[in-house]
């Protein structure tokens, strides 16, 4: 756990970053005093932390107690609304503005890490929504505005969950490297226009099959919970 800070600041950014990670898995249950000897802290800073948490929407309460936040069905809309609005939005304000520039040297590396991947693909996992968050994180930071940076993060945690779905298969995989590829090179070569374009057509496609899939799982479910063994 990170030093710096007040203790209480600590143990609120630790919970965050394991729960925007998913070291904390959407079902489990955020018991002060279990999150207490796991961050080695007394249970205060802990549901000081867990009461920052639920005010920014990352922590839900619900009968049992705290957990973190796992999106309704009909909320994903409004979260991929908000999504496409903030990652947007780094490369309109270049385009309304000459002065600002996509950093190279964070777009450059990011553009790096997926040529190697594009070289040696990776098995479909659910985990890749790591790898693909980070590049979304990196474009938007390099157009230097980090509180859009942070949005973006809050909102990756809440539709995470669902967001797995999308890389369960070879052809998705193939598919988010080839656009991650385009959208950063197009940035760095100043074709702002084509990349804006690539980016919206990337993150709809995404939205779709995720919809998609999240409608077949609770379709599964609900037909598992009309059987018995």
């Amino acid at each position: 756990m990170s030093t710096g800070g007040t203790r209480r600041d600590r143990v609120y950014r630790a919970l965050r970053s394991d729960l925007m990670t998913g070291v904390l898995p959407p079902d489990a249950r955020l018991g002060e005093e279990r999150l207490a000897e796991q961050y080695g802290v007394s249970r205060t800073p802990v549901r000081e932390a867990l009461a920052r948490l639920v005010s920014d929407g990352l922590v839900e309460r619900r009968e049992q107690g705290l957990f973190p936040y796992r999106p309704r069905f009909d909320d994903l809309a409004d979260l991929y609304e908000l999504r496409t609005t903030l990652e947007l939005r780094g490369i309109r304000r270049a385009l309304a503005d000459p002065s600002i520039r996509h950093d190279p040297r964070v777009l450059g590396a990011e553009l790096d890490r997926w040529y190697a991947l594009r070289r040696d693909l990776p098995e479909p996992d659910a985990g890749f929504v790591g790898l693909d968050e980070q590049f979304h994180l990196a474009l938007l930071a390099s157009a230097g505005n980090p509180a859009l940076c942070d949005a973006l993060a809050t909102v990756n945690a809440k539709v995470r969950p669902v967001r797995m779905f999308d890389y369960l298969t070879h052809d998705r995989i193939t598919a988010t490297v080839d656009e991650h590829i385009c959208v950063a090179e197009s940035v760095l070569a100043g074709r702002l226009e084509d990349a804006h374009a690539q980016l919206l057509a990337h993150i709809d496609t995404s939205r779709a099959v995720v919809v998609q899939r999240a409608e077949q799982a609770r379709t599964m479910a609900r037909l598992a919970r009309a059987v018995r063994d």
